[in-house]
This record gives structure tokens, C-alpha cells and sequence, in this order.
């Protein structure tokens, strides 16, 4: 075994592996909670971050993402 395999968590799933089929559901959409640890002292309250891309992720875009509940990367 590799020092590389030592970092592998698990199995990560793409939007390729993944098929949501629409059927009826007794959850109301406000509910729900999408929240989600992205470090030990962050949790965000959607699970989105932006890339760390100066051509991606620029203050402007860091402060909407913030302000949304996402994070973003500079």
C-alpha cells in the first residue's frame, strides 16, 4: 500500500453516479437542512465552495457566497 492510499476516506460519487427519480414525499422543502461541515470550526449552511481560481473566486464573489451560506476560496 502506497503513502497515497493512506489519504483516501472512502468512495466519492460524481453526478454520473448519481440518479434522482421524483416521487411524491411528506417533507415540506423548509425542513430541510443542507448544512454541512467544511472544516472542525466551519459549518456552512449550504454546501457550496468556490474555486480557489483568481479567475473563479474574487472578493466581490467570496462576500455573495458568504452571504448565501457557501464559502469562497481566495
Amino acid at each position: 500500500m502506497t503513502a497515497h492510499n493512506h489519504k483516501i476516506l472512502g468512495e466519492g460519487l460524481t453526478y454520473d453516479d448519481v440518479l434522482l427519480v421524483p416521487a411524491y414525499s411528506e417533507i415540506l422543502p423548509r425542513e430541510v437542512s443542507i448544512k454541512t461541515k467544511f472544516s472542525k470550526n466551519i459549518t456552512l449552511n449550504v454546501p457550496i465552495v468556490s474555486a480557489a481560481m483568481d479567475t473563479v473566486t474574487e472578493s466581490a464573489m467570496a462576500i455573495a457566497m458568504a452571504r448565501e451560506g457557501g464559502i469562497g476560496v481566495l
